[in-house]
């Protein structure tokens, strides 16, 4: 195997926003090249029927057929636009989407079929990167650490990377490399939730809705009460653990307050992470859709201790970070090098992950 493989990465997140794609160059170990990102936004009818099966319900087959054919589309595009064949790329990683995760009954469930999709791009495929982990007694979530420690190599530590996407979770690395990760709660699901039920957009585009708003602060109080938070990481969520929370929390509010309040929800839940972790961090970089939103920005400059900035400062493509982490966990995984660790999922100890399916069988 050369000592450094052209991985593409593939990721669709918990906002249901669609499915982010990014090349890299890597030996899984450090990341020699990044390339090509792209988003494709999800057409209404597939994010409609991924709702729909969310929690495991329903008909999935049919799902997870359309799922695995609108990401082999986006392969399509991006080496399309990056001007390659797929013949140039040596493996795909295909995190699918998860509608179900509960680790402590040792469930998880990414949709996704691996071998349709090696079959229609014709690159080999690492799928499946969760199971493992659940098996061996883990979270199975959050995955990226390995790659954000990768990526930081250069930065001065301690280091938390915030990635807020429909859940939010933080990645912390320590002056020795050492892990420490978990789900800080919801990031921008909630909102989105509200704000595609109050104005029919699936986002709060701008924090446009948030920034009208008044927060209920009895609302944040209850919300920080609940157990989660005083739980010792790692830790990790499903998109909708809190639903039935902030649906009673936020009821009777307008549509402003209500967006007002479920952002400062999600950064109370970045400040009571904060208070596991093992030091300050000297920065927090964030990434995910939740960055552009000024509000959850503001707000999260205010309750953290130590400087916040988008990670795009650092010249990083902060919207295509998972999918580049997902290119970067298939080379590993092809290697037979760990992808969680004690630190990131609560592992009992290094494990690797993911299934391998190949273009030509």
């Amino acid at each position: 195997m050369p000592s450094s493989l052209l991985s593409l990465g593939l990721m669709s997140g918990t906002s249901l926003d669609g499915v982010d794609a990014a090349l890299i160059r890597t030996d899984g170990e450090r990341v020699t090249a990044l390339g090509a990102a792209l988003t494709v936004p999800y057409p209404e009818t597939l994010r409609e029927s991924l709702r729909g099966v969310l929690g495991g319900r329903g008909p999935v087959a049919g799902v997870e057929r359309a799922l695995t054919l609108f990401h082999a589309e986006v392969v399509e595009r991006l080496l399309a636009e990056a001007g390659l064949a797929a013949a140039q790329v040596d493996v795909v990683g295909f995190h699918g989407h998860t509608i179900l995760h509960r680790p402590h009954q040792g469930e998880t469930w990414q949709i996704g079929d691996g071998a349709l999709l090696a079959a229609r791009t014709g690159i080999n495929v690492v799928h499946d990167f969760r199971s493992d982990d659940v098996r061996g007694g883990g979270q199975g979530a959050p995955l990226v650490p390995v790659f954000h420690r990768a990526l930081a190599a250069g930065l001065e530590r301690p280091l938390a990377l915030l990635n807020l996407g429909g859940v939010g979770n933080v990645t912390w690395i320590g002056e020795d490399g050492d892990l420490l990760a978990f789900d800080t709660g919801p990031g921008n699901a909630l909102l989105d939730d509200w704000a595609l039920r109050h104005t029919g957009q699936p986002l709060d585009r701008g924090g446009a809705l948030a920034a009208q708003g008044r927060v209920r602060e009895t609302a944040v109080a209850a919300f920080l009460a609940h157990a989660y938070f005083a739980r010792r990481p790692p830790k990790s969520l499903d998109r909708d653990d809190f639903a039935a929370l902030a649906a009673r929390l936020t009821e009777g509010l307008s549509p402003e307050d209500g967006a007002a309040t479920l952002a400062a929800l999600t950064v109370a839940a970045v400040a009571a992470a904060a208070g596991h972790l093992p030091r300050p961090p000297r920065r927090w970089l964030v990434c995910g859709g939740g960055r552009h939103n000024p509000v959850l920005m503001a707000g999260l400059a205010a309750a953290l201790a130590a400087p916040v900035a988008a990670v795009d400062g650092e010249g990083w493509n902060g919207d295509a970070l998972e999918a580049q982490a997902f290119a970067f966990l298939a080379v590993r995984s092809l290697r037979g090098l760990p992808l969680t660790f004690p630190g990131t999922t609560g592992a009992p100890r290094p494990l690797g992950g993911g299934r391998l399916a190949e273009a030509g069988t």
